[in-house]
């Protein structure tokens, strides 16, 4: 799976998380009294969340430990097994096991659903640039990377694959 579609699908994944979330908190809220003001509270830490996954999401470079991890690749002549639900399943598992465990623990405390929510908005806007600042390193580069088949246990690899390069003309017709 190409790094770029997984970080894009990461994002996706979170604010997807971050959407069946908020709606167990509000529907396991319920329309008493003490179930409004939950309910206002949590639109508080919402918002909250909103402010710091837009802070962090802020930079139109990778962010360290991505380019740490691209720096890292190693350079391959062949693609790595290719099996995109398997390579998500494989790396986004504790969001999928936070987000059932939530949902679950919602409907007898439906502030912990609220909590996550916060959570899920937090990651979904501070890795939503990650994808194009990624895309710009491709295409300068000429390269592609690809996430390698790893154990879920371990931290993420990236290969390197020889990839389209792109010249841009300047404006005055000569290439950069």
């Amino acid at each position: 799976m190409r790094f770029v579609d997984f970080l894009r699908s990461a994002v996706l994944l979170c604010a997807a998380a971050a959407t069946a979330l908020a709606a167990v908190t509000v529907f396991a809220s319920g329309t008493t009294q003490a179930g409004e003001v939950r309910v206002v509270i949590i639109v508080g830490w919402w918002v909250i969340a909103m402010l710091i996954g837009a802070w962090l999401g802020r930079p139109q470079q990778t962010n360290s430990p991505i380019a740490t991890l691209l720096a890292s690749a190693k350079s391959t002549t062949s693609l790595p097994e290719q099996r995109p639900g398997a390579m998500l399943l494989n790396r986004l598992w504790p969001l999928l096991l936070s987000t059932v465990l939530a949902v679950g623990l919602g409907l007898i405390a439906p502030q912990i659903p609220g909590i996550g929510t916060g959570f899920a908005i937090i990651g979904a806007l501070a890795w939503r640039r990650q994808e194009a600042a990624v895309t710009a390193i491709e295409e300068r580069d000429g390269v592609a990377f690809y996430v390698e088949p790893t154990s879920p246990l371990k931290p993420i690899k990236l290969v390197r694959a020889p990839g389209l390069r792109r010249d841009l003309a300047s404006v005055n017709g000569t290439a950069r």
